[in-house]
């Protein structure tokens, strides 16, 4: 998996391109690990290149989540794939995450 940060108005933005399984749970989150711990509070995950996602892609979520509610801080997610929907679904992360259309949408909701 191919993961690249960027920032917009204070929002760190997560690009996740390829499969969320668990060969590239770890470097997720790592990197995750590493922009709570310099303080950003506003995550937004764009998985619109995520093609899948397994339980070790659900658990780095849950535990992200479970973090920045701690510290006051908020995870978004946007531009999921119809697959990755469902798996969301069927977990029942619809319920814990918010979840945007697009980047922009994103942005703006925080």
């Amino acid at each position: 998996m191919q993961i690249t940060r960027e920032q917009d108005g204070g929002v760190e933005i997560f690009r996740l391109d390829g499969r969320f399984d668990a060969h590239s749970a770890s470097d997720v989150e790592k990197a995750l690990q590493e922009a709570i711990d310099s303080n950003c509070q506003k995550l937004l995950l764009d998985m619109e290149k995520t093609e899948y996602i397994s339980s070790a892609g659900l658990r780095v979520l849950l535990a992200l989540a479970k973090k920045l509610k701690n510290l006051q801080g908020t995870a978004r997610l946007c531009s999921l794939q119809p697959q990755v929907k469902e798996v969301f679904d069927i977990a029942g992360f619809t319920q814990i995450f918010e979840i945007e259309a697009s980047v922009q949408e994103g942005i703006n909701k925080f």
